[in-house]
């Protein structure tokens, strides 16, 4: 891990504390990949070590919005050994076999021992060499994670995948497939299919039930003709599709993977001064015409700025200038000071299990303390003597006041998904008890819920019951547009909603939302039950809510929450504290910000 004299942050996922260390790392070694574990963290990376390459050393980018063809430039760059750095994202860690590679760094932490030994491989990658690595953490719980899983390296212990259930619009596209080659037996498809370990358990009824949602759309939907996909040979028994421009619309808009709408980045220039011959040049500002494409970036992202606003993207600064059908089209805008930074769906890694139960047990042994860097040591120590630090088996619940708010703080140290989708459900038990919740925020390591009224007094062995899984989840989910979501994605992979039709456009995000919530309502009135709503309900489970996870949580802290009602903030509870005011403030507040800050960390420690 790295050893640096820097003070170690509270809270964030920059490392910028680490950068000058980590560019003296990168001029004693031949080529350094820097690994970081979302395409944001890339862009901010590579801008933070460009700013300190004073040596005019070349660094590159590598992650998966970028354009193909900068990406293939990198690495040919990386073969012909012109590169002392790539900054990267999982793009470069699994197949590339890069013999001039003699360091890996890795920033922030890995969230998973089995992900840092894959890396960590790709230095020094010959048999008869060891691989170099160093972990640069973001944060002072990094610190602990990143310790935790140099431990786990070292004895050899990996974390492995978890063992996922089918889906069942996963299982929908598979049957209509089938029907697309030769007529299938349904019995046959059946043995064939619960054979695989994602759907061992699969039972006949729930099979036929994927069966008739491809035949007919489901109960509520088979008086529409376009959902009767297959049909069923009267003689043999045996189904096809129903006809042939039905097997190419299949094989047109066929996988499992439902990509974010997104906009081509283009660099746009001004139209040719040169008119046609004999007439005269357009007075006026040229137009702007999309120019050199440098990558891909959501939809979403780009709907939220303005003309004008700047944001990082493939190692530059850049203006926005509009959108022109599918492309954003953007001008170079260097020394800009505060650009806003692309964030991508899906983009963050979870914190193990295996490595969540390790950082527990740090926290409770001293012995395992002792190769900690200072400021850590001396900030668990403030937490005993302030608060307490729990056993590995227990949670702690921090109350406290501050301003003239209340809050409640608690350390799952389960992952951020399974924190959002803990905070979301407290806060309702909270506002039904009238303690007027306001918000709440989750970190990979802990949930802090705010309101008006003091929480001392809440019976948490009640609020943290199990029962929470229950009437407060669905209540939840029936007013969320995260069911919409998912349901339109497990539509178009059911085959359900096609994309793509022959001789037709490509379907808009919008069309396709559009289309998906139609039948979503018409569902959830006539038949909640359907095949493609309990499809929506286990993506989002397991997927965005980690519903798994949350419950092992609350089974394995019942009866042993540990509460401390505090006259004011924690050591502990000042980390996710502080990422409360992440979110940027240009003007004067800027500054009130980071007073607030300074003060929150000195009431912590005082």
């Amino acid at each position: 891990m790295l050893d640096s004299n820097a003070r170690i942050p509270w809270a964030g996922h920059t490392a910028r504390h680490a950068i000058p260390d980590v560019y003296d790392a990168i001029k004693k070694a031949k080529l350094a990949l820097v690994f970081v574990n979302t395409r944001a963290q890339a862009e901010m990376t590579f801008q933070e070590l460009w700013r300190a390459n004073d040596d005019g050393l070349p660094i590159a980018l590598h992650h998966g919005s970028l354009d193909v063809g900068q990406r293939r430039k990198v690495e040919a760059a990386m073969a012909r050994g012109e590169l002392r750095a790539v900054v990267c994202t999982s793009t470069l860690d699994l197949g590339i076999d890069w013999g001039d590679v003699d360091l890996v760094i890795q920033i922030g932490a890995p969230k998973g021992c089995a992900r840092l030994v894959q890396r960590i491989g790709r230095a020094n990658h010959r048999l008869d060499e060891p691989s170099r690595a160093l972990l640069a953490p973001s944060n002072r719980f990094e610190v602990l994670e990143c310790r935790a899983a140099q431990e786990a390296v070292a004895q050899g212990a990996l974390d492995g995948a978890e063992h996922r259930i089918g889906g069942l619009d996963c299982l929908a596209q598979h049957i209509m497939g089938c029907a697309c080659g030769e007529p299938f037996d349904a019995e046959e498809l059946y043995q064939e299919v619960i054979s695989t370990a994602p759907y061992a358990d699969l039972t006949r009824l729930q099979f036929e039930r994927v069966v008739d949602l491809v035949a007919t759309g489901g109960y509520a939907l088979r008086r529409y003709e376009r959902y009767r996909r297959i049909v069923q040979d009267p003689h043999t028994g045996r189904w096809r599709a129903r006809n042939a421009m039905i097997a190419q619309q299949h094989r047109m808009n066929v996988g499992a993977i439902v990509e974010s709408e997104m906009l081509n980045v283009r660099l746009a220039h001004r139209a040719s001064e040169r008119g046609r011959p004999g007439l005269p040049k357009s007075e006026g500002p040229r137009p702007l015409l999309p120019g050199r494409r440098l990558g891909q970036i959501e939809e979403w992202f780009v709907e939220g700025l303005t003309p004008g606003d700047t944001f990082m993207f493939a190692g530059e600064i850049l203006r926005l200038i509009g959108v022109r059908e599918s492309d954003a089209l953007v001008m170079r805008a260097s020394g800009e000071q505060n650009p806003k930074i692309p964030s991508y769906a899906g983009g963050k890694f979870p914190l193990s299990t295996f490595l969540a139960e390790r950082v527990r047990e740090m926290l409770h042994e001293p012995r395992r303390q002792r190769r900690l860097p200072q400021q850590v040591r001396e900030w668990i120590k403030l937490q005993k003597r302030r608060s307490v630090v729990p056993a590995p088996e227990e949670m702690l619940v921090e109350t406290f006041p501050r301003g003239a708010r209340h809050y409640l703080v608690c350390y799952p140290f389960e992952g951020r998904l399974a924190h959002q989708t803990l905070g979301m459900l407290l806060t309702r038990r909270l506002e039904r008890i009238g303690k007027r919740p306001l918000g709440f925020l989750a970190s990979e390591y802990a949930v802090a819920v705010w309101g008006l009224e003091p929480m001392g007094d809440v019976d948490l062995a009640a609020l943290f019951d199990e029962d929470m899984l229950g009437d407060d989840l669905e209540s939840w989910l029936a007013e969320s547009t995260l069911m919409k979501s998912m349901f339109a994605k497990c539509a178009v992979i059911a085959g359900m909603i096609e994309r793509k039709m022959p001789g037709a456009a490509k379907k808009t995000g919008r069309q396709v939302t559009f289309s998906a919530d139609l039948i979503y309502d018409v569902l959830r009135q006539y038949e909640p039950d359907h095949v493609l709503m309990q499809a929506a309900l286990a993506d989002a489970g397991e997927g965005y809510l980690n519903l798994k996870r949350l419950g092992s949580l609350l089974c394995r802290v019942k009866g042993r929450i540990v509460h401390k009602d505090l006259p004011h903030v924690s050591p502990f509870a000042a980390p996710v504290m502080l990422e409360l005011g992440r979110v940027g403030i240009k003007g004067t507040a800027e500054d009130a910000i980071l007073e607030d800050a300074a003060a929150l960390v000195a009431e912590a420690m005082s």
